[in-house]
């Protein structure tokens, strides 16, 4: 079977899957969290070299006040249990999106993540947090402005970008029945091929998985030329 090098994920419907069964909106986060675990192992039994997580967008400001410090304490936590895993599967773990909004101490805990992760080569997880693609290329234009360019190009420009040097996802999956990227990896997705599902995200288990990699299996790539 044909795998993806990069695998992009928006883990959409935690909320809807609690709701429907009378609970909390953030159980449904806790057991988004056992999925998005089981995906990244999953990936590594493939041999796929790259995942990167929609976790919060820039966006999710939007939401309760205590949804959003539960979904923080959640990150803290979690990063914090499994730091030894990390090393002892070669996990890299990485951040993508804005960290000046952040509470310092979630940023603490994604820079030592980052730290002691960063020489470990089984697979790259990217996890986006306070992302917006749209926030991402005005802040890469900043970057290029300050950086005094006066022109460049495709390559120049994506070095700018959170996933520089990290090859665009092959296939981005979405699941809880939206259809539409929702600003994330607007640059890096020009020719990513779309996976939608209905299945809420904590109901996306291996088997679901093993569907969208067979599903992208069958089709053609191009990228604009001919078969």
């Amino acid at each position: 079977m044909k795998i993806p090098k990069h695998v992009a994920v928006i883990m959409d419907g935690n909320g809807r899957w609690a709701q429907s069964r009378s609970l909390p909106r953030v159980a449904g986060h806790y057991e988004g969290v056992k999925r998005a675990e089981e995906l990244v192992y999953t990936c590594m039994e493939y041999g796929i070299s790259y995942l990167t997580l929609y976790a919060f967008s820039t966006e999710n400001w939007k939401r309760p006040k205590e949804e959003v410090r539960a979904l923080f304490s959640l990150f803290e936590s979690y990063m914090k249990s499994k730091r030894e895993e990390f090393i002892e599967h070669q996990i890299s773990v990485n951040f993508i999106g804005r960290r000046d909004r952040l509470p310092k101490s979630l940023v603490k805990i994604m820079q030592e993540t980052e730290t002691i992760t960063q020489n470990l080569n089984k697979i790259k997880v990217y996890i986006a947090i306070d992302y917006g693609g749209r926030d991402e290329i005005l802040r890469a234009v900043n970057k290029i402005l300050k950086s005094g360019a006066k022109e460049v190009d495709e390559i120049s420009f994506s070095s700018f970008l959170d996933l520089c040097n990290v090859p665009d996802p092959d296939i981005l999956i979405r699941t809880a029945g939206e259809k539409r990227l929702s600003n994330f990896l607007l640059w890096n997705l020009a020719y990513t091929e779309l996976y939608f599902t209905d299945v809420y995200w904590p109901d996306f288990t291996k088997e679901e998985f093993l569907r969208a990699l067979e599903d992208y299996a069958k089709r053609k790539r191009k990228f604009g030329a001919l078969t």
